[in-house]
């Protein structure tokens, strides 16, 4: 009963089995958004399954590349782009751009990190992360005011080819022996075996893609809850307009729980609230505990995945419009429905822009 080993299982077993039905919506409704979760969980269940081996068998310097490649680069990002498809018609395309923009200066940080470990990163390497980055964030951002049903296919193409670059110098890089690198005290592993310039491409892939998946989910729950406006913006002044409206978002939503409690204690609350705040949590959990990875803080690092995946789980399942019938993926088979009736106030598009 190996913590490093049934947690990391654990994990990985139930990713495969929501991305199963996630692929199986996905061929039901042909929602990019929902294949675009696939494929992140995906990942997610392959980084788990990487640590799983590692903890039961042993770890390699191949395992080792394919869980820094998919986990440190992958499973955030894809999560956090299938959020902007799901979001794809709102002006979150501006948040999404600032994330990126912010990501890219976290990897001066983690260059100076690495420098006072004694091992710096190349300042043109940290000088092309940052540019790369604000030019994908500025085309966001361009896009998001010209063009909002762009900016979901733009992102797509900044990440594919972020993630092309980074496999490319995950899978080349020349790591010291053995191979991998595991914390001493938790046999957790770390990216300390990779060279500075290779980990301080981390930042923009994992804080673009978690802050995307849980402050989306937070808006998707902000878009369906009964809302009291003590803010409204009614002007469009560039770059202005736009950080009046953030701070509107959350002034409001702030003050719309009140409201969006009382319609919960009286089951009239959108299945959509509850859910996307499940959804959020399980964002939060493994963001944080992987960040504090970063730290040498590692004893928490596999219990945050699996519950991470957990809460993610179970904001699909409360989800009416996600989960209306059960049944054998892709099959016919229906094993259980629920009522018409209860879907009927559910099943909403969460790509509207919230009124």
């Amino acid at each position: 009963m190996d913590p490093n080993v049934v947690l990391p299982f654990l994990s990985s077993a139930l990713s495969f089995a929501f991305a199963v039905l996630v692929a199986d919506q996905w061929l039901r409704r042909r929602r990019a958004y929902q294949l675009v979760w696939t494929i992140g969980l995906l990942w997610y269940g392959i980084s788990a399954g990487t640590e799983f081996l590692g903890g039961a068998f042993g770890w390699n310097e191949p395992l080792y590349r394919a869980w820094y490649l998919i986990g440190g680069f992958g499973v955030a990002a894809y999560l956090g782009l299938g959020t902007v498809y799901l979001l794809n018609r709102t002006r979150f395309g501006y948040f999404v751009a600032f994330s990126l923009f912010a990501g890219g200066l976290f990897s001066i940080l983690a260059g100076l990190a690495r420098a006072k470990e004694g091992h710096p990163a190349d300042a043109g390497a940290i000088l092309a992360v940052v540019a790369f980055s604000a030019i994908g964030a500025v085309a966001i951002a361009l896009v998001t005011w010209r063009r909002r049903s762009l900016v979901a296919p733009v992102s797509a193409v900044i990440l594919a080819i972020a993630s092309l670059a980074v496999a490319v110098l995950v899978l080349g890089a020349p790591l010291p022996a053995p191979g991998y690198a595991l914390d001493p005290q938790t046999g957790v592993p770390v990216g300390t075996a990779f060279p500075s310039n290779v980990r301080i491409l981390t930042p923009p892939f994992n804080i673009t893609g978690a802050f995307a998946l849980v402050f989306g989910a937070l808006y998707s729950a902000y878009i369906f809850m009964p809302k009291r406006r003590l803010i409204r913006i009614g002007f469009e002044t560039p770059v202005v307009s736009q950080l009046a409206r953030a701070v509107a978002v959350v002034v409001n939503f702030f003050a719309s729980i009140p409201g969006a409690w009382r319609a919960f204690s009286a089951g009239r609350l959108n299945s959509r609230v509850p859910a996307t705040i499940l959804i959020a949590i399980g964002g939060f959990i493994p963001g944080w505990t992987s960040g504090l990875n970063r730290f040498g803080i590692t004893w928490s690092f596999f219990l945050g995945e699996l519950l991470g995946v957990i809460f993610i789980f179970l904001g699909f399942l409360v989800s009416i419009e996600v989960f209306s019938d059960l049944r054998l993926p892709f099959t016919r088979i229906v094993l259980a429905r629920r009522d018409r009736s209860e879907r009927d106030g559910a099943i909403v598009d969460t790509g509207r822009p919230a009124p």
